[in-house]
């Protein structure tokens, strides 16, 4: 199956193939592994006079007349009036004037959307239309969402992952059946089948949890190869350490935390050893792991050889390459450094390409450009690689590979427990930063209702008068037709509003061209902007110092780990800065979540606490811990799973030459 094209499939053309590639879909095997990120349940069809209050509804109802279209400019809102003879409601649809041929007066369909009271009436907003039979199928059952291109709705995607189960021969199971019966795992075939399509929560549980044992497994396999290959290397590059340690501090405008000088120690250790570092940087956001960094290159440079340092994104890249560059200013023979980024002219990167390759630049900082194949270094010795858990085990390597046996040395801002950390960092040596910096003020934290959100606006307008900046985290690009959590696209247009004359407000979310992300981001970084709503591709980012509000929207819809995370882009400054979680539904669950970071913001007692918390997680969609995203698999919510595919795989049991079906891990 794995050799058939998707264009093989009936009704998949070339437009729609060219939608599916968007999204990394070439083969009828990469449909059936586009799984779903979460599943919704359709409510039951209700009778129009039953609705008493707003919330999501489905009615089996028709138009009373004909459906009217409202033209302004280039927006349209489709209006009709649905009846089922118990009673009636509004609906409109925004920018689908296709309706008033297709949906016509009299016609029944099931309506289901959300429904808000209006004056003296209801009104559904942008609802669903299903036949009858076909919405009575779904609704008896969880019904899949996938990950979506524009072009391709879900109903669609459904369809087509269908099609490709239909024709696709049995998937042989690489795992023994004695290990799978064992461990309580289904049988691979019909896991990769009922994912896509479970009688019930029950089904689609043990199917998850298959397929996420595999994600698993294929991962701790790379690692455990990594650290075997790794243990047999001895390293070309020895480092004289102890002048240029004593030379970077004097150029810190500030001293070590003793944190940091342990981690700075055992790096210099590692360089000055004759084996090859492969070292993590473990600390909490803002604990400094840069200036460590810092002292590893320079070492390096003072060696005589280069350095690599690896960013997950553009933006991230600039501001260490301007992070790098003043602190090495005041030395004596300063470094050369170079920024390369995927977004250089070719004329640009041609002659970066050629300076590397003359050992004209010292230290290399940029994105994915420094590993592409045309890229040759002249003495690289010292890898650094930002927010490890952000690049694939692939591209780690690949950069590792571009010089003879270098130093790697990765850094995560992410504290996990050292049960998880030992796991999953099987292949390096760990050194942790729990202290931050003197001088900074903790975060101060508050949890509110939807209903006291003017008053956290209020706090923010405050903020800006006062010269700062402030960030306002939401859930969903879009919004859902089965959810009510707030939307960056809705919601940066009513904070737009809200701040009008007083405040400029950018929108960034992960389904933008990446020049125009950058762009937002580089407006929010210089000032320019006031406000940033976002997803949460904010998580791992720039430091902006001058932001001193974290609003989180939501909040309960994010792993503890997540919410650390987002709270750490602000208190990077020295003035006092303020996260606020938005509740938007409460549970005893989702309290106690919240108030375990509103008293704390230590990043390790909140990895412990959220690894105690997770159960089995929210099969409906709880977004995942914000590291190391699998495609199904979270660390936190499957950490039973990791670990039995930990045993298993120390365990033996499985020969090599069986595991031929396992998923390609990108982490």
């Amino acid at each position: 199956m794995q050799d058939v094209p998707v264009t093989a499939l009936k009704g998949v053309g070339p437009k729609t193939a060219e939608l599916l590639r968007k999204l990394g879909i070439f083969t009828a095997e990469d449909l059936v592994r586009h799984y779903p990120y979460r599943f919704e349940r359709f409510p039951e069809v209700i009778s129009a006079g039953d609705i008493r209050e707003d919330g999501i509804f489905a009615v089996l109802a028709a138009p009373e007349a004909p459906l009217t279209v409202l033209k302004r400019g280039r927006f349209q809102a489709t209006r009709g009036v649905l009846s089922d003879g118990t009673g009636s409601l509004k609906a409109v649809w925004y920018n689908m004037p296709y309706l008033k041929k297709s949906l016509r007066e009299g016609t029944y369909r099931v309506f289901v959307g959300k429904t808000v009271l209006k004056g003296r009436s209801f009104e559904m907003e942008q609802p669903g239309i299903f036949p009858e039979e076909e919405y009575r199928r779904m609704a008896c059952r969880p019904v899949p969402v996938y990950a979506l291109t524009d072009g391709i709705s879900n109903r669609t995607m459904t369809k087509l992952i269908l099609k490709a189960l239909e024709t696709a021969p049995k998937i042989r199971d690489w795992l023994p059946d004695d290990v799978r019966q064992e461990n309580g795992l289904m049988e691979l075939d019909q896991a990769s089948r009922v994912i896509h399509e479970p009688e019930d929560m029950e089904m689609f549980a043990e199917a998850r949890k298959r397929l996420v044992f595999d994600e698993f497994y294929s991962f701790l396999s790379h690692v455990k190869e990594m650290k075997e290959r790794n243990e047999s290397l001895r390293s070309p590059c020895v480092m004289q350490t102890e002048e240029a340690g004593r030379e970077i501090r004097g150029l810190l405008p500030f001293c070590l935390t003793p944190a940091q000088e342990k981690a700075a120690r055992e790096i210099a250790d590692d360089l000055s050893s004759g084996r090859v570092m492969n070292r993590l940087i473990q600390g909490d956001v803002g604990s400094g792991k840069t200036a460590v960094a810092l002292a590893a290159v320079f070492t390096a440079y003072r060696n005589g050889y280069q350095s690599a340092v690896m960013a997950p994104t553009e933006v991230l890249a600039k501001q260490h390459f301007a992070t790098f560059s003043g602190f090495f200013r005041g030395a004596a023979d300063p470094p050369k450094l170079l920024l390369m980024t995927g977004s250089m002219k070719v004329s640009e990167k041609k002659a970066a390409r050629e300076m590397i390759r003359r050992h004209e630049a010292d230290i290399i900082i940029g994105t994915h450009a420094l590993i592409q194949d045309d890229v040759e270094y002249a003495a690289l010795a010292l890898v650094v690689s930002d927010e490890q858990h952000r690049f694939g085990v692939s591209q780690r390597g690949a950069l590792a590979e571009k010089g003879d046996h270098p130093h790697r040395l990765v850094m995560s801002a992410t504290p996990i427990p050292r049960t998880l950390a030992v796991i999953l960092y099987g292949d390096l040596d760990i050194s942790t930063i729990e202290s931050k910096p003197e001088g900074r003020l903790p975060v101060k934290n508050a949890v509110i209702r939807k209903q006291d959100r003017p008053k956290a606006f209020l706090h923010i307008k405050k903020e800006i008068e006062a010269g700062h900046q402030a960030y306002i985290i939401c859930p969903l690009v879009e919004e859902s037709e089965l959810c009510d959590e707030e939307n960056v696209t809705d919601y940066g247009a009513k904070v737009r509003e809200v701040f009008r004359g007083t405040a400029s407000v950018g929108i960034l979310h992960g389904r933008m061209k990446e020049a125009e992300k950058q762009a937002v981001m580089e407006r929010f970084v210089s000032g320019e902007t006031n406000i940033l709503v976002s997803t949460t591709v904010v998580e791992v980012g720039v430091d902006v110092p001058n932001a001193t509000v974290m609003m989180i929207e939501n909040a309960e819809r994010f792993g503890l780990a997540s919410l650390h995370q987002l709270r750490g882009r602000v208190g990077r400054g020295r003035s006092q800065s303020y996260c606020i979680f938005v509740q938007g539904k409460s549970s005893d669950t989702a309290n106690e979540r919240l108030q375990v970071l509103k008293r704390s913001n230590d990043g390790f007692e909140i990895a412990a606490e959220d690894l105690r918390m997770r159960g089995p997680g929210d099969l409906f969609g709880l977004n995942q811990s914000g590291e190391l995203t699998f495609a199904l698999g979270d660390i936190y919510n499957d950490y039973l799973v990791l670990q039995t595919a930990k045993k298993v795989l120390e365990s033996g049991m499985v020969s090599k030459n069986r595991v031929t079906a396992l998923p390609e891990v990108i982490l």
